[in-house]
């Protein structure tokens, strides 16, 4: 009986170590993958922005080297050179450009050379023709190693370090290399044993001391490296504070003190590097006659493309951007983009024009008018094609918007009101404000053949707008009954999925171009200019 007591107790203590040490061991075996994976993915991250930012630099450097071939000038003239210093200056990662006749530097971006230089022999060409010399030291470095590209008869010094100039966290170290292994560039003095296999390495591993994530594009290899006991000792620290607390508890806890770790910035953050790495991009929602199905124009949508290439919605990012103050650089960029891209066709079109957003604060302070005049005029975009539209935030202070919109007008800009409806707008209002055109906000259009409460509104801003004789715009039309309602209504123009989403700028070229075509019963005689 006794020895039977005793099995029993033996066997119900092993049964409660067990229960008691699997659940522990379990949840640190799991915490201890999921914390691998979750900084695994985080290096997989910063390997895939470095080849973006390498491939870019590439580019850069074809772009300009190309650039200078046309038109001819007599080599190594004032021209000439000129023409070298401003490109190199103008593009950022480049540290001189130079002239080679015969295989030697005739002159560069610094001016003629009195010392015979030697091309120097490239250690290997990238898939798009660049030939590629990786460690050069040339006097002008004062011993420092760059890295010398060369296309035809122009050669350019690059730092190394412009390869990988990308965000990252304390600790990490870098590899870029090419698809055969040779070592690009470095940070951080990373692992030799990874460095030695960095072209054959898996897309994940670990070793004895480190982690790593490698990602290939372009004929580049990218390794980010973190060192493996950093990553255990916070594990650990963070287990000891936990195991008391339970299972449950502990691996809760576990995965979001990780993702909390391996948060690179705040949004708030995120969104000032967008801005100064000028991560935006510009698509156009074409703009259409209601009566003849003309595109006559388009707005302009600002998006937010992350060095993934993933887009943010514009209403993820505009609201903290209008919070913080950073929605006045970006309108700023926007306008540069869009005089760029879509210039060329307001030029070839003079009937075509482009709406652009302003934000509250530029309507009251007036900022942006010198921005658009300087940037409007650089690409000879005629004032009178660019519409200016206000959203009814920016009439809290109505004196101040009321000089900034005058002088807009002055210029020649069609001033239009956004949203109209959504704020506080009246006919008080609109009556003191020099406006030329109001927009009807997409949740009105959407009342239209429905009995709802608001159904009644869309008529009588109609009505409203033909009082003071302006155009109306229609945002938001998804469909023909909608459409049909409008034009009967008398609407002037539309936009909304019905016709098209927003596009890029190779996208709206299409579908005007389409719609010119349309226009003109089946032939176009229109130069179309894509950007």
């Amino acid at each position: 009986m006794e020895l039977r007591r005793s099995r029993v107790i033996a066997a119900a203590i092993l049964l409660g170590l067990v229960g008691a040490i699997v659940p522990i061991v379990s949840m640190v075996y799991v915490s201890w993958v999921i914390a691998v994976d979750k900084q695994q993915e985080v290096l997989q991250q910063i390997a895939r922005q470095t080849i973006v930012r390498a491939s870019k630099t590439f580019a850069d450097a074809r772009i300009a080297l190309d650039s200078l071939a046309y038109p001819p000038l007599p080599p190594c003239s004032p021209q000439h050179i000129a023409r070298m210093r401003v490109i190199d200056f103008n593009t950022t990662s480049v540290a001189e450009i130079g002239y080679f006749e015969n295989g030697l530097l005739k002159c560069s971006s610094w001016g003629l050379e009195e010392t015979r230089i030697m091309r120097s022999v490239p250690d290997y060409v990238t898939p798009d023709g660049l030939q590629v010399k990786i460690d050069a030291h040339p006097a002008i470095s004062m011993g420092n190693r760059v890295m010398a590209l060369y296309r035809g008869v122009y050669g350019m010094l690059i730092d190394p370090q412009r390869f990988v100039d990308t965000m990252m966290e304390d600790g990490v170290a870098l590899v870029l290399a090419n698809e055969v292994g040779d070592t690009l560039v470095t940070l951080n003095a990373p692992d030799a044993a990874l460095l030695k296999s960095v072209a054959e390495a898996p897309q994940r591993g670990m070793n004895q001391r480190s982690l790593y994530a490698v990602a290939r594009d372009k004929g580049l290899v990218a390794m980010a490296i973190a060192p493996r006991a950093s990553i255990a000792g916070k594990l650990e620290e963070e287990l000891l504070l936990l195991v008391p607390a339970g299972a449950f508890v502990a691996i809760f806890i576990v995965v979001f003190v990780a993702w909390q770790s391996k948060k690179r910035l705040s949004p708030l953050g995120e969104l000032s590097i967008a801005v100064r790495k000028r991560e935006f991009i510009v698509h156009y929602q074409p703009i259409v006659d209601l009566t003849s199905g003309a595109c006559v124009g388009a707005e302009a949508l600002v998006r937010w493309r992350r060095p993934d290439g993933s887009l943010t919605r514009p209403d993820l990012f505009i609201p903290l951007a209008e919070e913080s103050g950073l929605i006045m650089p970006i309108t700023d960029q926007v306008i540069e983009m869009v005089a760029a891209e879509f210039g060329p066709l307001l030029n070839a079109d003079p009937d075509l024009h482009l709406a652009i957003n302003l934000c509250a604060a530029d309507v009251t302070s007036g900022r942006v008018l010198p921005v658009l005049e300087e940037r409007l005029g650089k690409h000879g975009i005629d004032p009178r094609q660019v519409w200016l539209e206000a959203t009814e935030r920016g009439f809290m202070n109505i004196d101040a918007a009321r000089e900034t919109l005058k002088i807009a007008r002055a210029w020649g800009h069609t001033i239009a009101i956004d949203d109209f409806g959504t704020g506080y707008s009246s006919l008080q209002y609109l009556e003191g404000l020099p406006t030329d055109a109001l927009k009807i906000d997409k949740s009105f259009i959407d009342t239209i053949g429905r009995n709802t409460a608001t159904s009644s509104v869309t008529p009588h801003i109609i009505e409203m707008a033909k009082t003071l004789d302006l155009r109306i715009v229609a945002e938001g039309v998804e469909t023909q009954e909608q459409a049909d309602y409008l034009r009967e209504h008398g609407v002037d123009y539309g936009q909304g999925w019905l016709y098209s989403k927003a596009l890029p700028m190779s996208g709206f070229v299409d579908f005007y171009r389409k719609a010119k075509t349309r226009q003109n019963g089946g032939a176009s005689n229109i130069l179309v200019v894509a950007a």
